[in-house]
């Protein structure tokens, strides 16, 4: 652990190096925390670094936003820690949502679905639709398993390039977080795939981790 300062001061957030076992576990429980007292969170996803809030806290996706500098009119896509917690997320999973996630997850795809009336959120303008991703990083599937499904965007202000390394999203990002966790540089892709599934032909609103023409082996009648 790099630094031990309280986690419910936004301006001071606590980082820790998660190559250290101790310390990724302390990590681990101050980002929990730090979660469910709907402060924000910097950590390492398999594509760059991300920005997360509790999906379920309006207030906290808002923080999220904020921080950012971004509009309601892009909705904070949600990561989950686990392929089965999908199901509980959205009224239906068609079968071409489910061919791609059972292929490519975890991993830099993201489905765009209708989600479950139920759910009270407010991830932004989503017109009843939810972009759901389950990725492919230990320390992020760590903390999701802890807190459930956390609405998460990349760790940089909006126009500015995303972050790779902790350090980079402090630069960016670390007035607004309570907790910080350090996993090292991320060189994989600045983005995800995302592919559209409510209507009746699947189609791919933005191309990045993954090519198109690896998604239509799963799905051919994928549209771009």
């Amino acid at each position: 652990m790099t630094d031990s300062r309280d986690v419910s001061t936004p301006s001071t957030p606590a980082t820790f190096d998660c190559t250290d076992p101790d310390a990724r576990a302390a990590g681990l429980e101050a980002a929990r925390t730090a979660i469910g007292q709907g402060d924000l969170v910097l950590l390492p996803t398999d594509t760059v670094y991300g920005v997360a809030a509790d999906a379920f806290t309006p207030a906290a996706v808002l923080r999220l936003l904020a921080a950012k500098n971004r509009g309601r009119t892009m909705p904070v896509p949600v990561l989950i820690g686990e392929a089965s917690t999908l199901a509980g997320l959205v009224g239906a999973v068609p079968p071409v949502a489910t061919q791609l996630a059972e292929a490519f997850w975890p991993g830099g795809l993201t489905l765009v679905l209708e989600h479950a009336p139920s759910l009270a959120w407010d991830l932004g303008d989503a017109e009843g639709t939810v972009a759901v991703r389950l990725p492919d990083d230990d320390i992020a599937r760590d903390l999701l398993r802890r807190t459930g499904p956390l609405a998460v965007s990349s760790a940089n202000r909006s126009g500015r390039p995303a972050a790779t390394s902790a350090q980079q999203a402090i630069a960016q990002l670390g007035l607004h977080a309570a907790v910080v966790l350090d996993g090292g540089p991320r060189t994989g892709s600045g983005a995800s795939t995302i592919v559209d599934c409510t209507g009746p032909v699947p189609r791919v609103l933005r191309i990045g981790a993954l090519p198109v023409d690896r998604l239509r082996e799963v799905v051919p009648e994928l549209t771009d």
